[in-house]
């Protein structure tokens, strides 16, 4: 059996990474990861769709306030891992590549579709494996549509705009 090179796996970036090997060790680390996130949500009520429904009727601060202590967060680790110049787990040094918005049709279109699929199901992406988890069983179907969606993206990337 061989081990698949990050390079086969191409869109999200993952090809630019060079011919780095996946390495299944660190797996059980992004599982107990994904864990930790989920709790995380399940606790912060970020999960539920009434706190949703209360961010976007303007009723409650607190998604507003999660949502951006996570950008103060991640602005701050970005800012971090550039200044110390950190490498990753294989040793490569990070870069995040600067993105050009472009006439920013692309954006606005991918936002659309996120916030529909956001508005229609009641959750983030993010999540949806949380609300499994703590019982959702319908989030399955979100699953299933997101992951079709990701596979038809796939099919349809040559032919699109970037």
């Amino acid at each position: 059996m061989t081990t698949p090179l990050v390079s086969e796996f191409d869109g999200c970036g993952a090809g630019s990474s060079g011919q780095q090997a996946v390495r299944p060790a660190f797996l059980p680390v992004y599982l107990l990861l994904g864990v930790a996130f989920g709790f995380v949500l399940s606790r912060s009520e970020v999960l539920s769709w009434f706190r949703i429904q209360e961010m976007f009727r303007f009723q409650s601060f607190r998604m507003y306030g999660i949502i951006g202590s996570a950008i103060v967060t991640a602005a701050l680790s970005v800012a971090l891992i550039k200044r110390a110049g950190l490498k990753a787990a294989s040793g490569e040094k990070i870069s995040i590549p600067r993105k050009e918005l472009g006439n920013g049709i692309r954006y606005a279109a991918g936002g659309t579709i996120f916030g529909l699929g956001w508005a229609l199901t009641g959750a983030c992406p993010g999540p949806l494996f949380a609300l499994i988890g703590n019982g959702v069983t319908v989030m399955i179907v979100a699953v299933v549509s997101a992951l079709l969606g990701t596979w038809l993206y796939g099919k349809l990337r040559p032919s699109l705009p970037h």
